[in-house]
């Protein structure tokens, strides 16, 4: 009969679906219990992401029966609660699993910033939110991932950063604001057009994540091309995401791409923390009144049909502006502005996604 440890350790080789933590860690299993070749386990969470339930249930009567128990009984309880949340797209059969080599053996969690489509400010939400976290005192790395626009080394004010070499032939990233960046714009003329297909694309960015010498970081922060291309699939290929965070301005046209960006997650196993919408308002410096340039509440709405959180919405503000074209961020330079506290607001959400250090023990084990 299997002691105690040998059920745990079975159940801790069981991930989440679209989480590289085992349900044990993160506190679902509940109660275990049972009686020679017997055996019950009860397991509760609550994921936005549609019907998972039934895909651990699996997992955990398959882990079970290799320990050589005959009489399983497993209860799964999912206690998201939502009449609006359609049903969810069926992943496909087999969705790609991350690479057999650690890509990033040093950095703890990786958060994409994604978008639907261009123009929306991901690339203005990445730094922000890169510097935010740094200033919550994470220790901080971010990667320019838009290879056909890399426009870190501007907003960063490291355009004329070049990188260095360490004795192992991996690069050294650059400092800026307390993060390490690393970015294709550092190698390329600002100002000339970079034309590849998908592997040359795909072969860049692993190159950029695994040739290049990280150090220990709790979090780096990727900010992905706009669309649902090459490299959103080369990075939910080849690491395992701790989450993707969507950026979106509230008109229609921009949600609808930003919704398809969502579905692509969802059927490459990226779990998606929350979105985010920016460009939300304008605050006239004359009369004090915000103005909804671009519609009201359409990305938190939207958040609300997808059951994903909403983790809040940036203004438009001249500081916002100036700060990504001298090269230093609004969450840096103007720390007290209406802007920089709502990105500070969204890394305190995002943070909270961040691996636990401990595992979290079922609060009932009888056998």
């Amino acid at each position: 009969m299997p002691d105690k440890d040998t059920i745990i350790n079975k159940l801790k080789s069981i991930k989440f679906p679209g989480s590289d933590q085992d349900i044990v860690s993160m506190g679902y299993v509940k109660e275990i219990g049972g009686q020679g070749r017997e055996i019950t386990i009860k397991i509760e969470f609550r994921s936005a992401r549609g019907n998972v339930a039934n895909v651990v249930k699996a997992q955990v009567i398959n882990g079970m029966r290799s320990l050589n128990f005959e009489k399983i009984e497993v209860d799964v309880v999912d206690h998201f609660k939502s009449g609006t949340v359609p049903q969810q797209p069926q992943m496909a059969e087999k969705p790609p699993a991350p690479s057999q080599e650690n890509l990033l053996p040093q950095v703890k969690n990786t958060i994409a910033v994604a978008s639907g489509k261009g123009g929306v400010g991901k690339s203005t939400v990445a730094v922000n939110l890169a510097c935010s976290l740094a200033k919550l005192g994470y220790s901080v790395g971010i990667l320019d991932a838009d290879v056909y626009g890399p426009n870190l080394p501007m907003m960063l004010d490291l355009e004329n950063a070049r990188p260095n070499v360490n004795r192992d032939g991996k690069i050294i990233p650059a400092t800026s604001m307390g993060v390490k960046v690393v970015s294709l714009g550092f190698l390329m003329p600002s100002d000339e057009a970079i034309i590849w297909r998908g592997p040359l694309v795909g072969r860049a960015i692993e190159q950029m994540m695994g040739d290049v010498e990280w150090g220990d970081l709790d979090v780096l922060v990727i900010d992905l091309p706009p669309g649902t291309g090459d490299a959103q699939l080369t990075i939910s290929q080849r690491i395992t995401l701790t989450g993707a965070v969507m950026v979106s301005t509230p008109q229609e046209v921009a949600l609808s791409d930003a919704i398809k960006g969502y579905r692509m997650f969802q059927k490459v196993n990226v779990p998606v923390l929350g979105m985010i919408e920016n460009m939300s308002t304008f605050v006239c410096d004359d009369c004090g009144k915000e103005h909804d340039l671009f519609g009201k509440d359409g990305v938190k709405n939207a958040a609300a049909e997808e059951g994903v959180d909403f983790l809040g919405a940036i203004p438009i503000t001249p500081e916002i502006r100036i700060g990504g074209d001298s090269g230093k961020p609004v969450s840096v330079a103007d720390p007290d502005s209406l802007a920089a506290k709502r990105f500070m607001e969204i890394a305190h959400s995002v943070a909270t996604h961040f691996q636990a250090d401990e595992a979290t023990a079922p609060k009932k084990f009888t056998f």
